[in-house]
């Protein structure tokens, strides 16, 4: 039976948390990023009275580190209550001593993961696959997921299959890219939900709980006569772990139709190149697949969702009997091993597999790579280059890409001119300021365009890690397909510039596709007299159709003081034409986003969005630059080479352009370097 779903929009973190609370009785928080959005929603939940599947409201619990949560969940799911917590990076090596008992003990609970960097050199609050490698040892269960889709079914997969298994489950997704991308999924009914969950396994989990009227003794000390023998006792649960997995996933299938599988690949059935990977960056390897498939190239991708246990069989039997070499992408990096973590699995499934076969076996080349750490952007043009790797003679057995290695060499670059967005896919830019209401209201915007016009539709945004008053970037995607492109725009038809300073501090208008449409909030009068000339050379280069409005004074008319989101965003939609009545659905979205607030405020944002488009004005491109404005340094000339070649850099917004000799080895910087960044937000 199929169930026909509610499809709505929302982030990764909300996805996972939804099928989480609706799963459990204690859910144990501290908040740390990017993860902290899952506890704040269940403790609002909560707080609201919304009950879980039995009916019950969830006691969420805020301690005081991540030591106290796992050690409360610890201590609940001993006594039988169904347990969960949310974590990330240093928060979840904080759970390790708490991960070890719960897995030791044979406890269903579930550690949900926005899976982010460990600081090493530096503290990065971006994402990758680090903290969950750290916890790799510890016996619990690791499933991931690589869409918002997937968050949320995942998420329901790892509390039926711990029950189940009687194992611990990690579930993680990648940090900001998953966590904060919003998209919109078929949503899981209760009903869904029950018909996935085994009612015998949660009671068999509460007759286990310690209990007076049951008492047992758990968690004591042992000698070297009988530890071993006791670590060794527990290995049929984990040899039946990834076959009850499986067997919820289909169990999944049968209710919303939607196929998973512990290792899923995708590509040319006859593949002789693949790839494996797991996480967001399966989207990207999968759009570059789909692009050289078509021409003729025999290519495919393994994604891996159960990591632990790692089933060799299953995985070694998902890749076609044509595959000749793999390239393993790792989201992490281990100093001084032969290898990263998944590489080294896959190597030594590939081994047993031809260890145990009968008769001579071909084993394919295994090339290891690193990829996207601390959120470093990975596109199909990056994926191709591994492709285009394994196709050659002698390969680079380890590589890096999305970064230029000059010290070790180890980079590839990209497939120069490699595009495999969708042509129905419709794109928009905003550049803002952080606390400006630029990505709140980008986030109402993709909601509404999800729900109201029925596009499939996508909003990802890059945070700066200064936080308020630096730079935002939201990045939207719509269209009627499925969006599955886990990167950043590169060429967008629609670009809007909130502050009109960083059209002289970033590369606004490199954005912009040739005949695309550019939004400015500046004052319309005398535009290109205020801008560098190079502006209105490219914008004319490009044929671009500029638009600009005045959107601070119409908010300060309004009385919303700096806000100008409302402003921008109706103005984005007039220019669109994505909504019809577009107007009366902003205002709707205003009442239910700013109600509690009161009616004053919602007064003043309807007021904006009435005014707003009074001041939108169409400003053509002049033939002839008149303006004399140069574009200024980022740093001054006087500056230290170090802060010129490298703090310059970074501050223009071309960090990624940095070389690897360019960085220190040990995060080491020069100080008084502030001094050379005027930020201009008091």
């Amino acid at each position: 039976m199929t169930n026909k779903n509610r499809r709505e929009a929302m982030d990764g973190n909300e996805a996972a948390a939804r099928a989480a609370y609706a799963l459990s009785e204690v859910i144990a928080i501290y908040p740390i990023t990017p993860s902290s959005t899952m506890g704040e929603e269940a403790d609002a939940w909560a707080n609201a009275k919304r009950p879980n599947l039995w009916g019950e409201v969830p006691l969420v619990a805020e301690l005081q580190s991540e030591g106290g949560a796992s050690g409360a969940l610890h201590g609940a799911a001993t006594s039988g209550a169904l347990a969960a917590t949310f974590t990330s990076s240093q928060g979840l090596l904080l759970m390790i001593p708490n991960l070890y008992k719960v897995a030791g003990e044979l406890t269903p609970a579930v550690f949900h993961v926005a899976a982010r960097s460990v600081a090493t050199h530096a503290l990065s609050i971006f994402g990758d696959h680090s903290d969950v490698m750290a916890v790799r040892q510890t016996g619990a269960a690791m499933l991931a997921s690589a869409s918002v889709q997937e968050a949320h079914d995942m998420a329901l997969v790892a509390h039926a299959a711990s029950l189940e298994t009687r194992l611990p489950f990690v579930h993680f997704f990648d940090g900001f890219r998953t966590s904060h991308e919003i998209s919109d999924i078929e949503t899981l009914s209760s009903d869904d939900i029950r018909a996935v969950v085994d009612e015998a396994a949660v009671a068999a989990h509460r007759a286990r709980g310690l209990s007076p009227d049951r008492p047992v003794l758990r968690g004591s000390a042992q000698n070297p006569d009988v530890f071993f023998q006791s670590r060794e006792a527990a290995n049929p649960y984990y040899d039946k772990a990834p076959g009850i997995v499986e067997s919820v996933l289909k169990r999944l299938k049968a209710r919303t139709g939607r196929a998973y599988r512990l290792y899923d690949y995708y590509g040319h059935p006859q593949a002789e190149r693949v790839v494996v990977a797991m996480g967001s960056g399966v989207g990207a390897v999968q759009e570059a697949v789909d692009a050289l498939v078509a021409r003729g190239e025999k290519v495919g991708v393994l994604q891996v969702r159960l990591y632990r246990p790692f089933d060799a069989s299953r995985f070694v039997a998902a890749l076609p009997l044509t595959t000749k070499s793999i390239a393993v992408l790792d989201r992490t990096k281990e100093p001084g091993a032969p290898a990263e973590p998944l590489c080294l699995d896959v190597t030594s499934a590939l081994c047993e597999a031809s260890s145990a076969a009968e008769g001579p076996v071909r084993r394919p080349n295994v090339l290891g790579g690193r990829y996207g750490l601390s959120s470093k952007e990975f596109t199909p043009a990056m994926a191709a280059a591994v492709f285009a790797e394994l196709k050659k003679p002698e390969p680079k057995r380890r590589f890096t890409v999305g970064i230029r290695d000059d010290v070790t060499k180890l980079s590839l670059p990209p497939v120069e001119g490699f595009d495999t967005e969708d042509p129905k896919t419709k794109r928009a830019v905003f550049f803002g300021l952080g606390a400006d209401g630029t990505v709140g209201a980008n986030k109402q915007s993709i909601k509404m365009i999800a729900e109201k016009t029925g596009l499939r539709a996508q909003g990802y945004f890059v945070y700066d890690s200064k936080k308020s008053g630096s730079t935002t970037i939201s990045h939207l995607r719509f269209g009627p397909n499925p969006i599955r492109s886990t990167y950043l725009i590169q060429k967008s038809e629609f670009v809007a510039c909130h502050q009109e300073r960083l059209l002289t501090h970033l590369d606004v208008l490199g954005a912009c596709k040739e005949g695309g449409t550019l939004l400015l909030n500046a004052v319309p009068d005398g535009l290109w007299d205020r801008l560098p000339a190079s502006l209105a050379r490219e914008a004319a280069r490009k044929k671009l159709k500029v638009y600009a409005v005045d959107a601070a004074a119409v908010a300060k008319e309004a009385g919303l003081g700096r806000r100008i989101n409302t402003v921008m965003q109706t103005c984005f939609f007039a220019i669109t034409g994505l909504l019809p009545d577009f107007q009366k659905e902003i205002k709707a979205s205003i009442e239910k986003a700013y109600g509690r607030k009161g009616p004053e405020i919602v007064a003043k944002n309807s007021r904006a969005v009435d005014r707003a488009l009074e001041g939108l004005r169409e400003v053509d491109v002049p033939d002839a630059v008149t303006s004399t404005a140069l574009r200024p340094s980022p740093v001054p000339q006087s500056a230290p080479p170090f802060v010129r070649d490298v703090t310059g850099v970074m501050i223009a917004g071309a960090g990624d352009e940095l070389p690897v000799s360019a960085l220190p080895i040990d995060g080491t910087f020069p100080t008084a370097t502030a001094q050379y960044e005027k930020r201009s937000i008091a």
